[in-house]
């Protein structure tokens, strides 16, 4: 139960500061934290990452659900292992792409807002974060601890 409760927080995390991207940031559009390096900008990503897949939202729907179903079905048969690791990295994914189908299937779209101006880089939110981080750490189970999955 303890990682389900982790999935919860993180998508609890996503949603509120979406929300106050939507409240407090869209009027706006932007407000610089660091000048020309980090912005919060508001931007709606109607694709995946990158903006690939633009306007395809019942796609991204679908294979999203796909993902996370699996995930989960993944991360209750470890669950009674000693594979922490492994459980958090899925905790990470599943609770980060829980936000952005939330996001998906109540407006059509996806809050973003973290915006990195230095680089030309997309503007990502937190769940996005989320995915990354799990996805790093699942590569680096998969590369150095082989025997954990």
């Amino acid at each position: 139960m303890f990682y389900f409760f982790i999935i919860v927080i993180l998508i609890g995390i996503d949603q509120w500061t979406k929300y106050l991207a939507e409240t407090q940031l869209k009027p706006i559009d932007a407000i610089p934290l660091v000048r020309d390096v980090f912005h919060l900008t508001y931007a709606r990503n109607t694709g995946a990452a990158f903006s690939i897949l633009r306007d395809k939202q019942v796609f991204l729907i679908i294979v999203s659900t796909i993902i996370v179903v699996v995930l989960i079905y993944y991360l209750i048969k470890t669950i009674k292992t000693r594979e922490t690791t492994l459980k958090i990295a899925l905790a990470l994914i599943i609770g980060g792409a829980l936000g952005n189908l939330i996001d998906r299937i109540r407006l059509n779209y996806v809050t973003d807002f973290l915006d990195f101006t230095l680089v030309d880089y997309p503007i990502f939110n937190f769940a996005d974060v989320f995915v990354v981080l799990g996805v790093v750490l699942l590569s680096y189970i998969v590369l150095f601890k082989g025997d954990m999955i």
